[in-house]
């Protein structure tokens, strides 16, 4: 009685199917972690200016009033990838720090956006998972250049437009208006995926995924 077995040409043909399948598969994959980081942070930094759009800090008899702005900051660590995160905030209290009651609450879960640990990888129950983009998508590292160079915090005023170098005013003018279009990239750990870029427009704080002008 013969036993039934894959032939040679049968077991090649289907080690071929399944590179081909796996070449098809792995860009998506990029795609999808590229797209769905970028994603989450462009739907953070319109949060921000929807939450100063409809909370006015605009109090010129206050020589600190800039630093009430509702901001978003980013935190990256060269300790830990896992470190990178972004915090959601108002300095209430006028000491220039995040605090936990000073932070937005996520619209999709309820928790906050704030990280206590700082430079450890601990997320306590109530704080948002959302905001920690480096555990959850190998985020490592972030570059700015044009109207935020060297800012990893961007502000925006009662009528939502971009501010940098806010924190600590003890002037009630307007110098901290950005001068000219943000651009933030992100890059992933060991170019898990290619970078992306976020622009902030200077006048209006519109915000968009370079490339996709309609995101």
């Amino acid at each position: 009685m013969s036993k039934k077995a894959f032939t040679m040409l049968e077991l090649v043909l289907v080690i071929v199917v399944l590179g081909i399948l796996a070449a098809l598969a792995i860009p998506r994959m990029e795609r999808d972690l590229r797209q769905e980081a970028a994603d989450n942070i462009l739907s953070a930094i319109r949060y921000t200016q929807h939450l100063a759009l409809i909370d006015d800090k605009h109090k010129f008899d206050d020589a600190k009033w800039q630093g009430h702005f509702w901001a978003i900051q980013f935190t990256t660590s060269t300790l830990a990838t896992l470190n990178n995160f972004y915090t959601i905030s108002s300095d209430e209290d006028d000491d220039s720090n995040v605090d936990k009651n000073e932070t937005a609450l996520d619209p999709v879960n309820g928790k906050y956006m704030y990280n206590a640990g700082g430079a450890t990888t601990v997320i306590d129950p109530d704080e948002s998972p959302n905001i920690f983009i480096g555990k959850k998508y190998g985020i490592d590292d972030l570059n700015t250049s044009g109207g935020c160079q060297d800012a990893k915090t961007i502000g925006f005023d009662h009528l939502g437009r971009p501010h940098v170098g806010f924190l600590g005013s003890t002037t009630p003018d307007c110098s901290s208006y950005m001068k000219s279009d943000c651009k933030l990239t992100f890059s992933f750990q060991n170019n898990a995926a290619n970078s992306f870029s976020i622009i902030i427009k200077q006048e209006t704080g519109y915000a968009y995924i370079e490339g996709q002008p309609d995101s």
